[in-house]
């Protein structure tokens, strides 16, 4: 896949936009560009297959739900990181045309990827990328929400084959929320992180 178009894509949108070829360098720029700040996570397999949080929390604070201090609720975790000066995240979808899509459960990712921080890094394998924001819309709903749904052993209709989205009215749902990007929110520094390998879901 070609980076190029992408990333002037991006770019006239208002996002800083690197391209690296594999997760190893991407992470080793992370980790040069970080330091000592408070740092927050959104929840990401992505971010996890890059051992991104061990790395990071040597130089700086970092707050993830999913890695919890002793004496904190998972709460109480994640209002630390929407309130860290940088902030981590995959995306969902990203759409060619520029546009990023997230579905959310809690909704403190996709409310913490709005707005807030210092700076915001979207960390995208290739897998993540679609034609159109149709396209992306589909694959968040169809690919990584029903996935993400099994992965967290939710009681759903679309984790017991992680296939598509069956647009439930389960209480376990984590469909709650769809956000879509269609540009760098004003007044931060937002910066897309391409990676030319697959990555989460």
């Amino acid at each position: 896949m070609d980076f190029k178009k992408i990333k002037a894509k991006l770019e006239s949108l208002g996002y800083s936009v690197t391209c690296f070829d594999t997760a190893d360098a991407a992470a080793d720029y992370l980790d040069e560009n970080i330091q000592d700040k408070t740092v927050g996570f959104g929840g990401s397999v992505t971010l996890e297959q890059m051992g991104l949080y061990d790395r990071l929390a040597l130089n700086n604070e970092v707050f993830y739900h999913n890695r919890l201090p002793g004496g904190m609720t998972k709460a109480e975790v994640c209002k630390k990181a929407g309130a860290a000066q940088v902030y981590l995240s995959s995306v969902n979808a990203l759409a060619e045309s520029g546009e990023i899509i997230n579905i959310d459960g809690n909704c403190n990712r996709v409310a913490s990827m709005l707005f807030g921080h210092e700076k915001v890094y979207f960390v995208v394998g290739e897998n993540k990328i679609a034609k159109d924001c149709d396209s992306a819309v589909w694959r968040a709903k169809n690919i990584a929400a029903p996935k993400n749904a099994q992965r967290v052993k939710a009681k759903t209709p679309c984790a017991i084959k992680a296939d598509k989205c069956y647009n439930c009215d389960s209480n376990n749902r984590i469909c709650r929320a769809l956000s879509v990007l269609w540009a760098a929110p004003l007044r931060g520094d937002f910066e897309i992180v391409l990676i030319h390998e697959e990555l989460g879901f």
